[in-house]
């Protein structure tokens, strides 16, 4: 199975992109809150997110100015799971993505709601580093990594798509590699914009 998607190139390297400063966020004062159209909001501390169920997996990097890291090794909680105990309401169909520092970045449901989506801690086996966006930050691996929003404070589920820092900047809305949804040609369809229902989907 091929697995360097169109246009990427490999690297052993880890390169670090980051726009502005790195916000300094210690395991004690990060709060991490699930918002928005949901029927039990959720907000937990660092020590609440590592006594959840956690699980291990080893997934392919890739970055939107086109280098990708094959089998980085992560450990966090799903998003999935999390989602389940906030119940997400029926109109919900999107997200927006917020960290400390500012930075937003937006996804759809049906992406945070696969089972390798998660709120990752550890990185090879280590505490996640501030550099990389620890404590913590969202793994969202099927996606450009500008997706995998780093320091991630709060996850709000809307019942319609709002761009974040990059999307309104002229990056895809989306961000598939595979498909090298890089940067936004013409206008973004009228049905991503906002659903009726979720079954219609984009």
């Amino acid at each position: 199975m091929e697995r360097l998607p169109p246009g990427q190139i490999l690297t052993q390297r880890f390169p670090i992109l980051t726009y502005g400063e790195e916000p300094e966020v210690s395991r004690e004062a990060w709060r991490f809150a699930l918002s928005g159209l949901v029927a039990r909001p959720l907000t937990l501390t660092y020590e609440e997110l590592l006594a959840l169920p956690q699980v291990e997996l080893t997934r392919d990097f890739h970055c939107v100015t086109r280098w990708s890291r094959l089998d980085v090794a992560w450990k966090g909680v799903r998003v999935r799971d999390l989602l389940e105990r906030a119940g997400p309401k029926e109109e919900a169909v999107a997200a927006l993505v917020r960290s400390y520092g500012g930075y937003t970045t937006n996804l759809l449901l049906e992406d945070l709601l696969r089972e390798d989506v998660i709120l990752a801690h550890t990185l090879f086996g280590q505490p996640l580093p501030r550099e990389r966006g620890g404590p913590v930050r969202l793994l969202v691996p099927h996606l450009y990594a500008w997706k995998s929003a780093k320091w991630v404070r709060e996850i709000e589920l809307l019942d319609h798509l709002e761009l974040g820092f990059w999307e309104r900047l002229g990056y895809h809305w989306r961000g598939d590699p595979w498909k090298e949804e890089r940067f936004q040609e013409g206008p973004i369809p009228a049905a991503s914009l906002r659903f009726r229902s979720r079954k219609e989907g984009p």
